[in-house]
């Protein structure tokens, strides 16, 4: 196994991180170290980011050196698709015996055998001064979890000691808010929403914006959800979707959920307590561009000019393509020009179609609910790239999936509609900027420092 030496690198770890914990002390946020038995915890104190800092520098600057070894030098290393901890830790230079005790000692605070790619820690190794032999392990630190660090510092004895650190968890419901810059995906991550979360409310606004060409820079947004948030400010885990507002088009669309008695699932409603869940999406895809509008074109393989009977959307292939309402699927078969193609049939004389995918999810016969993903967009057929063909039909009729006037949702009234307005009262409140720890909820409490 190659080795890398200490001593072709000028940056030495120990003395920089002694002025970080000497930092630390100053502003009176040091952690008290105590001996105690292995098996139980020796401090137990609030974790905050200032402590986190303060548990890993601790960790690396109290650590040392074997005589014989230069001083530490750290080293970052990311575990690979289909490695073990343990091969992880090997490529520090580390002894075989050595990488078995590390990951031995860090199973003690979580689970180091079921481990994801991409999982990334901090090594300080010390090579030995005649440059023969392994390194050694100095110190390691890790983010076991969203809320737990974990780190491991050689004594002066020469064992491996053990530190833990779970941050706070507690959970709110928060408003995030700002304004298109780039996509709806990076403007909302920006403004603290996960993807997921995002996902939901661009599927949301399919019914009612184009995305492609109704968002403009500038148009602004709120979000009000719940999520699970660390001290600092992480979110560890997002819950429900409360509400959702875009501006755009010189007008400002407003979304709340609501679930209505014996009802099974939440819908969202508008400001008047009309149900938003159209009868078909407009937008049957996420994070779509309009790249060919229905009506008259020139045709890009066949070189003439003949009627466009659908929308295409611009997504790349395997994109998922969802069931644009609920319906039953009529056709998912090879169709000439279209490739792959589907149709679904709704109530009412309505039909949707979905041409050029990649791979179908549901077949012919089947019940489909709206916002499924029934295939992936692709480029098979008569194509000149990854794109989805969408059309709408009523009573055999192909009509502008754009411009369709379909059956609108269901209004809520008496008790229902009284019971809306309560919650949207008190999302109105949120965003009116009522103070955020009125609308949170701590209901866990468990930062603490372990040391073994």
């Amino acid at each position: 196994m190659p080795q890398f030496d200490p001593r072709r690198s000028s940056f030495h770890l120990a003395p920089r991180l002694f002025v970080a914990v000497a930092g630390i002390a100053a502003l009176g946020v040091g952690l008290s170290l105590r001996h105690a038995a292995p098996s139980k915890p020796l401090a137990a104190q609030p974790a905050s980011p200032v402590a986190v800092a303060a548990l890993q520098a601790q960790a690396f600057a109290q650590s040392s050196a074997p005589a014989g070894f230069s001083a530490p030098v750290e080293t970052p290393v990311t575990v690979r698709s289909g490695e073990t901890l343990q091969a992880a830790v090997l490529r520090t230079g580390v002894a075989p015996d050595e990488a078995r005790q590390v990951v031995t000692e860090l199973g003690k605070a979580f689970d180091t055998i079921h481990i994801k790619a991409g999982l990334a820690f901090q090594a300080a190794v010390a090579g030995p001064l005649d440059r023969r032999g392994p390194l050694r392990l100095v110190g390691l630190s890790l983010r076991a979890s969203p809320v737990k660090s974990v780190t491991l510092a050689r004594s002066f004895d020469g064992s491996l000691r053990l530190r833990e650190l779970e941050e706070k968890v507690r959970d709110e419901t928060t408003v995030a808010k700002g304004q298109m810059n780039g996509s709806l995906y990076e403007s909302a991550e920006a403004a603290g929403a996960t993807p997921t979360l995002t996902a939901e409310v661009a599927k949301l606004f399919s019914r009612k914006l184009d995305f492609s060409r109704d968002i403009q820079p500038g148009d602004e947004f709120k979000l009000v959800f719940d999520r699970k948030v660390t001290e600092s400010g992480r979110t560890v885990e997002a819950g429900e979707l409360l509400y959702a507002e875009i501006g755009a088009k010189g007008q400002v669309t407003r979304f709340y959920r609501f679930k209505e008695p014996g009802a099974a699932q939440p819908e969202f409603f508008d400001e008047t307590g009309k149900n938003i869940k159209g009868f078909l999406l407009k937008t049957p895809v996420d994070g779509a561009r309009v790249t060919s509008g229905f009506g008259m074109r020139m045709h890009p393989i066949l070189g003439y000019t003949r009627m466009h009977q659908g929308i295409d959307f611009g997504v790349p292939t395997g994109t998922p393509v969802y069931a644009a309402g609920d319906g039953v699927v009529e056709e998912a078969r090879w169709a000439g020009g279209y490739g792959r193609w589907m149709k679904l049939k709704h109530t009412g004389g309505w039909e949707t179609a979905y041409g050029h995918l990649s791979g179908w999810v549901v077949r012919a016969g089947q019940h489909v609910h709206q916002g499924q993903v029934i295939a992936y967009s692709g480029s098979t057929g008569e194509s000149t790239g990854p794109h989805l063909h969408y059309e709408v039909m009523n009573a055999g009729r192909k009509i502008d999936p754009k411009s369709a006037k379909v059956p609108a949702g269901t209004i809520l009234a008496g008790r229902d509609l009284a019971a809306f307005r309560a919650e949207k009262a008190h999302v109105d409140q949120l965003l009116a900027g009522a103070p955020q720890n009125a609308a949170s909820r701590n209901l866990a409490d468990a930062g603490t420092i372990l040391l073994r």
